[in-house]
């Protein structure tokens, strides 16, 4: 077993779930049980258990918190591992530039069918997403556009693109006004550009929170932008990797990778359609940081999380609005 430094401290995960729920079952002893949880405590120990034994086999350093909604009060916290660091957030922050670009557009200063140009100046050589792949340039797309290859393949180019509506400051003022001033983008000389900035685990948590509650976005933008984060095409190399089509729509989900960090944050919803399980997981220091593909060891103990933690709030109900997803069927073209 691989130990890092805050392990080896007492300060590891293992210790910080136990101040919340009690001592943590041993993980082996968790997992044997094949039904899932009934209750949101049993569920929270569950996943507590999950996230100790991958994240240790991983090594590292984690930081981390995740919830399990409880119809009967507050959510109940399964893991909080150094959950107020402010840390740099990569492309995890690309829902907080979403969102406050959805916050004009819920103000009536923006539509998602305002078209934008892309120039040749605007994108990023060689960077992730499909507009560098383009080849072709200047061209024109909506803002809507911007924003699903935003949150879906996490395109570097629409991060500058979004800055043409919402320059730096603006995204943060507004990230201020809704209770996130540790979620931030950190501004550059061009007012229109910016890096993806930081945030804590607890304030990705609390803003995914507040985007199921309702009380982040409009309704139709809420709908909007957790339907990027459920379909399809957005990240399955992490939690969604090893579940079927109808598992992974049950999953909003968002990964941020640069240099050593591997982050991934979402929210799991129960079968109706309500949240049951909100993760914010950030990681960096573990082995093999040139290894940006589903076989690094991080992006591994996700995909080992993922389905744990889907069985563990399987039986467990949600809470709030419920966030049906249109089924996807594959086409054939024509």
């Amino acid at each position: 077993m691989r130990l890092n430094r805050r392990t080896a401290l007492g300060l590891g995960t293992v210790a910080t779930a136990g101040t919340v729920l009690g001592a943590a079952a041993p993980a082996s002893a968790a997992e044997a049980t094949e039904t899932s949880p009934t209750t949101p405590a049993r569920a929270a120990r569950r996943v507590a258990a999950v996230f100790t034994k991958h994240s240790t086999e991983a090594g590292g350093n984690w930081q981390a918190y995740v919830s399990v909604a409880d119809p009967a009060g507050a959510p109940v916290v399964a893991v909080q591992a150094d959950p107020d660091r402010r840390i740099e957030a990569y492309s995890v922050n690309k829902i907080a530039v979403a969102t406050a670009v959805l916050d004009k557009v819920d103000r009536g200063l923006l539509t998602l069918d305002q078209q934008v140009e892309v120039s040749a100046a605007i994108v990023v050589p060689g960077g992730d997403g499909i507009f560098s792949l383009d080849g072709a340039y200047p061209s024109r797309v909506t803002i809507g556009h911007v924003l699903a290859n935003l949150l879906t393949v996490s395109d570097d180019t629409a991060v500058r693109l979004c800055g043409l509506v919402a320059p730096a400051a603006e995204i943060n003022s507004i990230l201020v006004a809704k209770g996130f001033p540790n979620t931030q983008v950190e501004p550059v000389a061009n007012p229109n550009r910016f890096f993806l900035g930081t945030s804590t685990p607890r304030e990705t948590h609390d803003l995914l929170r507040a985007l199921v509650a309702g009380t982040l976005l409009s309704p139709a933008s809420t709908t909007y932008l957790l339907g990027l984060l459920r379909s399809p095409v957005a990240f399955t190399d992490g939690i969604r990797r090893t579940m079927s089509s109808d598992e992974r729509a049950r999953v909003a989900t968002k990964a941020g990778w640069f240099a050593d960090a591997r982050h991934e944050a979402g929210v799991i919803f129960d079968r109706s359609g309500a949240a049951v399980l909100t993760y914010a997981l950030f990681a960096d220091g573990q082995a093999n940081p040139e290894d940006f593909g589903a076989t690094h060891p991080a992006v591994q103990a996700r995909a080992a999380m993922g389905p744990k933690f889907l069985a563990a709030v399987d039986r467990i109900a949600g809470v709030g609005t419920t966030f049906r997803i249109t089924a996807r069927r594959p086409s054939n073209g024509g």
